[in-house]
């Protein structure tokens, strides 16, 4: 990609026309892909992605904060549904940010999971350099536009509760039952292991998750579980 496609991008899908277009460049380069372009390229989004986190916190805790009344643990679930990997992410698969990305040949091949936390600290990135360019009005109403105009489907779905606590309440609501995990595989050496955990209902395997600690996997179990209360 060119200058003028990362000047073509801002103006079209974020409504921008920065200063300085060599800041968005910058939020969309991975630190993978100076390892191939140290010639050329010096420096990777990360200080970027640093502020954007700082801002995007900011923004998302002022609108609720302002428009809500509910208690401090309330307000601190729904920024933390609003803020992370899965949301943010999502976000910025929706503005075609992968089109843009600067990742060496590695990354490219890696999974979506890996691919999705690339995608969500690219977005804090795109903030950082929106909030430096143009200011923290703009930074806002980016933030505004691409994440809280989400807010009301996070709120509808349930989506913003912790999805063991979320399945707990629909199990014993619908199924007079209370979850129960139970570690179904254990793979690899002691420091570095992959649990395959299984969440049940009245003895009904709903769902299973896979991860690196016992509370990862369970975590997972449960999100693949909400699917089938949902269904």
């Amino acid at each position: 990609m060119d200058v003028s496609s990362y000047k073509l991008f801002a103006k079209e899908k974020l409504h921008i026309e920065f200063n300085d277009i060599n800041l968005l460049i910058t939020a969309f380069t991975h630190r993978s892909y100076l390892n191939e372009h140290r010639k050329v390229v010096k420096e990777h989004n990360e200080r970027l992605e640093f502020l954007g986190d700082a801002v995007l916190e900011l923004v998302v805790t002022e609108y609720l904060y302002g428009n809500y009344s509910e208690p401090e643990g309330v307000l601190t679930n729904w920024r933390s549904s609003l803020v992370r990997t899965e949301s943010i992410s999502a976000a910025g698969h929706k503005l075609d940010f992968e089109e843009l990305l600067r990742l060496s040949r590695g990354e490219k091949q890696g999974s979506a999971r890996a691919r999705a936390q690339i995608l969500a600290n690219t977005y804090e990135a795109v903030v950082g350099a929106i909030y430096l360019d143009q200011g923290y009005n703009v930074a806002k109403k980016f933030i505004t536009e691409s994440i809280l105009s989400t807010f009301k489907d996070i709120l509808a779905s349930g989506s913003w509760m912790d999805p063991k606590s979320h399945l707990q309440e629909l199990a014993q609501s619908q199924d007079a039952a209370t979850p129960i995990y139970k570690v179904i595989q254990e793979e690899g050496p002691d420091h570095d292991k992959t649990f395959t955990v299984g969440v049940y209902v009245d003895g009904s395997l709903k769902g299973q998750g896979v991860g690196p600690s016992k509370q990862a996997a369970q975590q997972q179990a449960a999100e693949a579980a909400l699917k089938h209360y949902k269904n």
